[in-house]
């Protein structure tokens, strides 16, 4: 990488950054405006004054102009500026009106399938050095990664900061695997993801001034799947499909043990939204949390 690139992919780093972190105050003054704010009437909640949501439009404003005007444009990026604007839309309905969990998953296959009719899916995956191709299954399996981990960091975001300082790291940690394997426009993608994180977590850190809601949570993991198809699933590596499971571990993992504990009381799939901190309740302290996901993603 030349000197001139390093400032070209600093500029527009710091771009995205700036732009996050100086619309997140106009962000937070709309939603009072809208009635996106979550009100504390139950237990579950650790504020105690009403915080709003949508934060994640700040998000979404500091990654999509970063990336216009930064990067080139791929069917990739289009499928996350297209897909992403639909969960955008999606989250600022929810996060204002509190959508059913039905139309909110349907949505987000939709979301998914915009991602593959851009070239977004995972053909195969690398196990010792040999091949498994998925064939006809490509798609379906496809459009569950990126579903699945869409909700996963949704699920998570149930403490100040959690899941925009997870989807933060895991950006990070995506970074430096597609730069180590070459991929430079993949690795200035999510160097600007990680940057718009970044720029919106003074606000959200605890005690949080504003949340990002299901606007922010719904973009960042439906990003960070598109990005883990492109540019790791399909690595030379060994064992390729354990680099995003090791990344997205957490969320995933954490994921898995609230449908469990949703299943084995018998209670609908929607429950999962109630009983998503079944990891995090152990970890109270988002410092915890975040020195977890610190030293997890230093390991892979």
């Amino acid at each position: 990488m030349t000197l001139t690139n390093f400032v070209y992919s600093a500029l527009a780093v710091l771009c995205a950054g700036l732009i996050a972190f100086t619309m997140t105050p106009p962000v937070r003054v709309l939603a009072f405006r809208i009635g996106a704010v979550d009100i504390p009437l139950d237990q579950r909640r650790m504020h105690k004054k009403p915080i709003p949501r949508i934060g994640g439009l700040a998000i979404f404003f500091g990654f999509t102009a970063s990336t216009m005007i930064f990067c080139n444009p791929t069917k990739e990026l289009f499928a996350i500026w297209l897909g992403g604007f639909v969960l955008v839309a999606l989250g600022i309905f929810d996060d204002v009106f509190r959508l059913p969990a039905m139309l909110k998953f349907v949505v987000q296959i939709g979301a998914a399938v915009i991602a593959v009719v851009n070239g977004v899916v995972i053909d195969h995956i690398s196990i010792g050095g040999n091949y498994v191709m998925f064939g006809v299954w490509r798609i379906p399996i496809t459009i569950l990664w990126i579903v699945g981990l869409t909700n996963a960091i949704n699920l998570i975001d149930g403490l100040d900061g959690l899941a925009c300082g997870v989807s933060a790291i895991s950006s990070a940690s995506l970074f430096c695997v597609v730069l180590l394997n070459g991929d430079l426009h993949s690795a200035m993608i999510t160097a600007i993801l990680t940057a718009s994180c970044i720029g919106f977590m003074p606000f959200n850190k605890n005690p949080a001034k504003i949340f990002m809601g299901d606007t922010g949570a719904l973009f960042l993991g439906f990003t960070l799947a598109v990005m883990s198809v492109q540019g790791v699933f399909k690595l030379h590596t060994v064992i390729s499909f354990l680099v995003p499971l090791s990344i997205f571990a957490l969320p995933l993992l954490d994921t898995t043990v609230a449908i469990i504990r949703v299943k084995a009381r018998f209670r609908p799939i929607s429950d999962i939204f109630i009983t998503s901190l079944s990891i995090w309740d152990l970890l109270r302290r988002t410092r915890s949390v975040y020195c977890t996901q610190y030293a997890h993603c230093s390991v892979s």
